[in-house]
């Protein structure tokens, strides 16, 4: 199982660099605890979290502050139920507006 994100800045039309991105897995008693965190690459890319994710409800949070004024973070949470699978979250964000899709 192996999981990656992407953030393009939609106002720019270009690749998100530097953004900081934490990974938290949802634990038994509804809490949350951080797996890793990184920041995207040239590309707007985090490709490895050194961590593999397992089967249950994650969540990326993304520092988002140089990118929006208006959402200073943006949080995707989303469930792995295949361990086999790869998982891509990527985020497009602009200024007032931000969206997310379960990519390949």
């Amino acid at each position: 199982m192996s999981l990656s994100t992407h953030v393009l800045d939609a106002a720019k039309g270009l690749p998100a660099e530097g953004v900081a991105v934490r990974l938290d897995r949802r634990d038994d008693g509804g809490g949350w605890t951080t797996l890793a965190e990184a920041r995207t690459d040239a590309d707007g890319r985090i490709r490895e979290w050194g961590v593999p994710p397992r089967e249950g409800v994650h969540r990326l949070t993304f520092d988002t502050a140089g990118l929006s004024g208006f959402y200073p973070e943006v949080t995707v949470a989303f469930t792995i139920d295949d361990p086999g699978r790869h998982y891509h979250v990527p985020l497009l964000i602009s200024p007032f507006a931000y969206s997310t899709y379960r990519g390949s």
